[in-house]
């Protein structure tokens, strides 16, 4: 353990949480004394102590306190925040369930790192243990920059589907357990699971309400859901085969449903109405997007084909045949650029020519 570590627990079982739970902000906000800050949060002993006692949340936190404009540390110092704070992020999933595992995610994620502080911080996590456990010698693991940027862990099944609100701080999953589960994207914490299903969920959208939630369940309907009390506002029938994907318009009025039944249907959020269906795909529909001016919608299908859509007539204005089945689709905010992929694993980039504001 280090001295700091060891230090702290001598201290009084209330002065102990005092100091985890405060001290670091007090350095800077009352103090002002940056360097005792650094020192701390590149302390494996304060690092352990803390994660301990409150999670991992209030231990990430205590990094972005290094990211205010009016703490002064030099370039090298705010980089290896940076990095203990991306390794410690990357690993809370694990975290979470098993804080031993801290000494060996950080060796994991950190060992290439070459920084003096860096080192230091991992020869205390070497020193820290005292029991048998699995050292990594080379970084195996994903580093901080790398991959993603956190795991969120609570679906028991495969998770179909996942959107994004419209203010970034909350995401939606759609899983085959199942449910619906609601995320703080800022902490990683799971804010709420609706659960009050009979089948698996395919695909889930977010209204730009940030309040509703489309999803398409298992038996070929689609459910609008007010996430917020967790109620079902209403059902819309007329699919008659597995909803693999559904988008909702910029205005939030209207939304496009796509199926297994080979079409796409076009809804009237705020009725239930089905205001009418698009056909030309020969096989399954496997995915949708609108663009952002809500005018003109892409699919993709397992016959080869991305089809453009014109929403307010329902024609299709535009298709484009590959060699293998398309898997998903997206439109850029251009409205004009098209992505998506193929079941050979191939990622298509398409603009959109002939069309107002197409360049």
């Amino acid at each position: 353990m280090s001295d700091l570590g060891v230090w702290l627990a001598e201290q009084s079982k209330s002065e102990r949480e005092y100091l985890l739970k405060h001290q670091p902000r007090d350095f800077i906000e009352i103090g002002g004394d940056f360097n005792r800050y650094y020192r701390w949060v590149t302390d494996f002993g304060f690092i352990e102590a803390k994660l301990k006692l409150l999670g991992v949340q209030p231990l990430i936190e205590d990094y972005d306190l290094g990211r205010n404009a009016d703490v002064l540390l030099s370039e090298g110092q705010t980089q290896t925040l940076n990095l203990i704070q991306g390794a410690i992020r990357k690993s809370a999933h694990i975290l979470e369930k098993d804080k031993t595992e801290l000494a060996g995610q950080l060796l994991g994620r950190l060992l290439d790192f070459e920084m003096t502080d860096i080192q230091g911080l991992l020869e205390q996590a070497n020193q820290s243990k005292d029991s048998v456990w699995l050292r990594p010698l080379k970084a195996n693991l994903e580093r901080p920059g790398e991959g993603c940027l956190r795991t969120l862990i609570g679906h028991t099944e495969s998770v179909k589907a996942v959107a994004i609100a419209p203010d970034g701080l909350t995401a939606i999953s759609a899983s085959e357990d199942k449910t619906l589960k609601i995320w703080d994207t800022e902490t990683g914490t799971e804010v709420r699971t609706l659960t009050d299903y009979t089948r698996r969920v395919n695909a889930v959208a977010i209204a730009p309400d940030g309040k509703t939630a489309i999803f398409a369940s298992g038996d070929n309907t689609l459910k609008i859901w007010d996430t917020e009390t967790d109620t079902e506002v209403r059902t819309l029938t007329g699919h008659t085969s597995l909803v693999t994907a559904v988008a909702i318009a910029p205005d939030g009025k209207r939304a496009i449903s796509a199926s297994w039944d080979e079409t796409l249907k076009i809804w009237d959020t705020e009725t239930g109405t089905e205001v009418r269906t698009l056909t030309g795909h020969t096989s399954w529909v496997t995915a949708v997007a609108i663009a952002p001016d809500g005018k003109t919608a892409i699919s993709a299908s397992l016959d080869n084909t991305l089809k453009i859509w014109d929403l307010l007539s329902g024609k299709e204005i535009a298709s484009f045949n590959g060699d293998f089945s398309f898997n998903c689709c997206a439109i850029l905010p251009d409205g004009v650029t098209v992505v998506a992929g193929d079941g050979s694993g191939r990622v298509h980039f398409l603009r959109l020519e002939g069309v107002s504001g197409g360049r």
